[in-house]
């Protein structure tokens, strides 16, 4: 064979070896067309060999990186499970999938993962750049977010008859009236109605439409079914639509003046971004305590956007929400109102019916600073300084730990708080070692239950540690975490100044974080454990 033709024949066959199978990236790593991915309840279960094939048959993929021990991701799963049937039901686009984390560690270091669940939204087989998945954690939420990233997030309107049927359907209805639809503030109003899943958009053009409701330039329109019956957003002509502004104006204008307190409403009274609520505490069994109902949706409409009225029944399951004001249910009904960002709270001075006129005098008092804030306190127990752990309450709290003859360490404490719970026989094992020591206090003060003027308490547990002489200095110790730094019971000095050594090297656990505020209470009471990511 000539020499030429035989080295041309090695190459070839070189070439056809050692080239098989790999594409500009470097090696392939996808199985061949013909392998289907498996499906488990209608996911599909992805790998690193099949993840690409996936992304090439489906344009619009949502995948949920998981692990099997993580408990968040064992209750997601049904849900998961009944996204993939609604879409599925639909003959809709998207496609959900799962990664099995762990087993899979060269596709979570790929896309960042770094805790269960982690879901990421994948569009036209785009590898590199994945959305992250932020909406709802319950299977119609996941599908409706799904279905305003396959289709269109507001309906199109031409018509009279439509419009009026859309506005009919819904509660609330959120109708986009642009003279250009090519604008980019439609396509800022587009975006923001991806994410907006409790309510229902639509979008028009039409000169007809802007005549019949009224509208005179580019305006977004809130239809609802309850107080005023519409809400009217103008697009700036020379700024243009913000995003951030639109969201809120619809965040406050989708809500009633007055809303009742319970599971479903709460998620929106957390969300609604505004500074001040006003709650009225009532026995709706009572016939007195609803008449005032009418009086107090009157006083509410000057106020909207400004602070936010509240009805909450002592009759239903609102215990937490009671203890955390410092009522009794026999005390309604009541009226306190609180600064959200602050956590300060206020009640009227002196008492008189609850009428219209009597709840926006007080909200006027309230934010022109004619009010003081009131601080919550249990009463001195009669045993307060009797165990090795004193007990500290907001009425006796200065006079202990500010007393200049003594060196006092406090824990302040949620009841509910693990990590304190987990502390109390340390913190036991402290007093006991340093109680003959006059001039040494070893105490606790629950902080869910009583408030300080002198500063607030923002994390469980807190330790602070007030050392003897002028001045009321105030030191804040870190608590240990398990097993790191030294026992709680060593280095505690006697005289002021000498606690700098406390617990040296420890950190604060992660999870006490966050203050006592009203929401938080019931945050935790209600917000189902899977919304709760677990980070590892």
């Amino acid at each position: 064979m000539d020499g030429q033709l035989l080295l041309a024949l090695l190459l070839l066959l070189l070439g056809a070896s050692g080239l098989r199978g790999q594409g500009p990236g470097g090696p392939e790593e996808e199985p061949l067309e013909e392998e289907k991915v498996p499906e488990e309840d209608g996911i599909l279960v992805l790998n690193q060999r099949n993840l690409g094939l996936a992304l090439r048959a489906h344009r619009t993929l949502l995948v949920q990186f998981y692990a099997p021990w993580c408990g968040h991701c064992k209750a997601l799963a049904p849900e998961y499970s009944k996204a993939a049937a609604l879409l599925a039901a639909e003959s809709a686009e998207a496609r959900l999938a799962k990664v099995d984390g762990p087993a899979e560690a060269e596709l979570t270091k790929e896309f960042a993962v770094t805790e269960y669940p982690t879901l990421k939204f994948f569009r036209d087989g785009n590898r590199t750049h994945p959305e992250e998945y932020t909406g709802p954690k319950e299977a119609d939420g996941m599908a409706e977010w799904l279905r305003r990233r396959v289709g269109p997030s507001a309906m199109r309107l031409a018509d009279a008859e439509g419009a009026q049927a859309l506005i009919d359907s819904r509660d609330v209805v959120v109708i986009g009236f642009f003279r250009d639809r090519q604008d980019e503030d439609v396509a800022t109003f587009l975006a923001l109605a991806q994410d907006a899943l409790d309510m229902t958009f639509g979008l028009t053009d039409q000169p007809k439409l802007f005549e019949k409701f009224g509208v005179a330039k580019d305006t977004i329109v809130l239809f609802k079914k309850f107080d005023e019956g519409r809400a009217d957003f103008p697009v700036d002509e020379e700024l243009g639509l913000d995003q951030g502004d639109l969201s809120r104006f619809l965040l406050t204008h989708s809500m009633h003046l007055v809303t009742e307190f319970n599971s479903q409403t709460s998620p929106k009274i957390f969300a609604a971004r505004i500074l001040n609520h006003l709650l009225l505490f009532v026995n709706q069994t009572l016939a007195e305590h609803r008449e005032l109902l009418e009086g107090f949706g009157e006083a509410a409409p000057p106020f909207r956007g400004q602070v936010l009225f509240v009805v909450v029944d002592v009759g239903a399951s609102n215990a937490h929400v009671l203890q955390y004001f410092g009522l009794k249910a026999e005390e309604a009904p009541a009226l306190r109102l609180i600064n959200m960002e602050t956590t300060k709270k206020y009640a009227p001075v002196g008492g008189g019916p609850l009428t219209a006129a009597a709840v926006a005098t007080f909200c006027h008092a309230v934010l022109s600073g004619q009010v003081k804030p009131y601080l919550l306190s249990q009463d001195v127990p009669p045993d307060w300084d009797r165990r090795p752990v004193k007990t500290l309450v907001g009425k006796n709290f200065e006079q202990v730990a500010f007393d200049e003859t003594k060196n006092v360490f406090v824990k302040f404490y949620a009841p509910w708080c693990t990590h304190c719970k987990a502390m109390a026989a340390a913190w036991e094992a402290l007093a006991e070692k340093y109680k003959d020591h006059e001039d040494i206090v070893i105490a606790e003060l629950d902080a869910t239950a009583n408030e300080l003027e002198a500063f607030p308490v923002h994390g469980f547990p807190t330790l602070k540690y007030f050392p003897a002489g002028p001045g009321r200095k105030v030191r804040r110790v870190r608590p240990p975490r398990a097993g790191a730094g030294p026992p709680v019971t060593q280095g505690v000095g006697a005289g002021p100044g000498r606690g700098r050594g406390l617990l040296r090297g420890a950190r604060s656990p992660r999870a006490g974080r966050g203050g006592p505020r009203w929401w938080g209470v019931l945050r935790r009471t209600w917000r189902p454990s899977g919304d709760r990511v677990q980070k590892h």
